[in-house]
């Protein structure tokens, strides 16, 4: 896991009390439009998807397909709409590493508004609270204390969200056979992370950042629904693959464990990047660094995912792959 930062934090309000809304910039409505189109294309799909569905239930009864409608509308609310919401009306806030700044009225108020955040959820110790109690007159020390908490315990414990969720996309898109359900679980899955980490922090992503994670999210999706349809023939030589074509279902037990794997660490890319979004280190602001740190950090937490994986993967996926050979078999 990466090294933890312990620079100070400068903690700034994307809009300021009694300051007039600034105008989104033309690199900022540029990312949100395309954004919206992303957002456009996946409800166009998962539409589509629920209608085929349907369509085919209504050969069984018409009220069979109206409740099947019903049920989808249900949790594409609960599991899209709802949380995209709860991240949309969070508060933004932008926190930058910086050397030897002293706080501003302004962003002490921005201080007073995040340590109130934190005194009202769980997220922190009752030691740290106590802190957070006895500086919230004090200006710097309160910005040290911040900074204490943010960069050491709500890093660690956003780290294990990341983690918990990019666990379920693996698993999940593991187990699954089907490329457009595992795009499904992607992007419900990563919408459920961001919002977690949002509601953790207390304040969500400027709309440009907010943007790009949606983009990122989609890509992978897309990602994910691709990899169903990969061979090991195509991705390993000849020989090896003939190798393991003798060994009784390790070619597609090691099929679905790349793909699961593979979504899995994008899932924690995004993760990363999304704290990396909330939590801004002035040495990574370029998009570049961003990500290639978010890389970096994902490489190192892939394998502690594949391996919680492993100890809780089901046995219904042994078993769905035993019924495979077994088709398989009977072709031959």
């Amino acid at each position: 896991m990466a090294k933890e930062s312990k620079e100070p934090l400068m903690i700034e309000t994307e809009t300021e009390v009694k300051e007039p809304r600034q105008k989104p910039s033309g690199s900022t409505r540029f990312w949100v439009a395309i954004a919206f189109g992303v957002i456009i294309l996946f409800l166009l799909i998962l539409i589509s998807s629920i209608i085929d569905i349907g369509e085919r239930l209504a050969n069984i009864h018409e009220y069979v397909a109206y409740g099947f409608y019903v049920v989808a509308f249900l949790l594409t609310y609960l599991l899209v709409i709802n949380p995209v919401r709860i991240i949309l009306v969070s508060p933004a806030f932008s926190i930058e590493t910086v050397m030897d700044n002293k706080p501003t009225r302004r962003r002490y108020l921005t201080y007073k508004r995040v340590s109130k955040n934190l005194l009202d959820r769980d997220e922190i110790s009752q030691t740290e609270k106590e802190k957070l109690k006895e500086a919230i007159d004090d200006p710097e020390a309160l910005q040290k204390v911040l900074n204490e908490i943010y960069s050491s315990t709500m890093k660690k414990k956003m780290n294990k969200v990341i983690m918990r969720h990019a666990k379920t996309v693996l698993i999940s898109t593991a187990i699954s056979q089907n490329g457009r359900l595992d795009l499904f679980t992607v992007v419900v899955v990563n919408i459920r992370m961001i919002k977690e980490l949002v509601q953790m922090c207390g304040f969500r992503p400027s709309y440009k950042n907010l943007a790009k994670l949606t983009i990122n999210v989609f890509t992978t999706a897309l990602i994910a629904e691709g990899l169903e349809n990969i061979n090991l023939n195509d991705i390993l030589p000849t020989s090896t693959a003939n190798m393991l074509g003798e060994i009784p279902l390790i070619k597609p037990v090691m099929s679905s464990v790349a793909q699961g794997i593979t979504n899995g660490l994008l899932t924690i890319r995004i993760g990363v990047v999304t704290r990396k979004y909330l939590f801004a280190d002035s040495k990574e602001l370029s998009r570049k660094a961003i990500q290639k740190g978010a890389f970096m950090e994902s490489l190192k937490m892939i394998p502690i995912v594949v391996k919680d994986s492993i100890i809780h993967f089901p046995q219904k996926f042994f078993d769905m792959f035993k019924r495979n050979k077994e088709d398989e078999s009977t072709d031959f």
